[in-house]
């Protein structure tokens, strides 16, 4: 009812990984999108779980999460790149013939904690295979919240012009403190789809700082109003019942 674009609502992964999401294909049917224009994105990790996205009408995105991090891939999927990267290609077809888009998560997209190599490059070469493969939209991912705006500019500056028919996306996870900052770097570099979650619930277990958590849905909508950005009409009374409904579910 709040209208926006995309909502990433449950995943279609393993029980056993995370029991949080085990009644995704549950949910799909009590959910009402009569009235909205809004589209919905599961996440999936293998393709034995995008097999079970693509059956349902309602979802329309299969978001897959891809590291340019071999530590990293191993810790999320279990899963080196070049296996990863394989699945990618398999769910791709997957979601051609069930005409669905795949969005692709870059996790460590603007740097490596992990000590591997990590550059503008390494960054290139990923996307430029993503391209190949087909995928569309890429969403770079600073998992851990360290990159700094600087990096974060430098990177959607040089990959937006370089590969003009992929859609880029920020999946940024940050303190509160340094939101706006983030936001602002990613917009003058081009990028013009962002995740965010209200009041930053979630974020990464491995991050240092225990601030650190999903964008805030109400720090970027400041942002925009604040900067005069034209974005896609949101019904502000629903976004406040659902700020409200966020409080009842996570109080603190």
């Amino acid at each position: 009812k709040v209208g926006f674009d995309t909502i990433d609502f449950g995943s279609f992964v393993s029980p056993k990984a995370i029991p949080q999401m085990r009644d995704t294909a549950e949910i799909i049917p009590k959910l009402d999108m009569s009235q909205s224009k809004s589209k919905l994105l599961a996440i999936i990790a293998n393709v034995r779980g995008a097999k079970d996205a693509v059956n349902f009408d309602e979802v329309t995105y299969l978001g897959f999460p891809l590291s340019l991090s071999e530590t990293f891939q191993q810790r999320n999927t279990n899963k080196s790149i070049s296996e990863a990267i394989d699945i990618v290609k398999e769910i791709q077809e997957l979601c051609v013939k069930n005409d669905k888009t795949l969005v692709t998560y870059l996790s460590m997209g603007f740097g490596n904690p992990y000590g591997e190599t990590w550059n503008t490059e390494t960054v290139e070469d990923f996307v430029r295979t993503l391209d190949k493969i087909g995928v569309k939209i890429i969403a770079l991912s600073d998992t851990i919240g360290a990159a700094e705006p600087q990096t974060i500019h430098y990177i959607f500056n040089h990959l937006v012009p370089s590969f003009p028919d992929i859609e880029f996306g920020a999946h940024l996870h940050t303190i509160p403190d340094t939101s706006y900052v983030k936001i602002e770097a990613a917009i003058e570099a081009g990028c013009r789809r962002f995740d965010a979650a209200i009041k930053g619930f979630g974020g990464c277990p491995m991050a240092k700082d225990d601030l650190t958590g999903n964008l805030d849905t109400i720090k970027l909508l400041d942002f925009f109003n604040s900067n005069d950005i034209e974005v896609p009409e949101i019904n502000k009374d629903e976004f406040e019942k659902a700020v409200i409904m966020s409080t009842e579910v996570f109080p603190n």
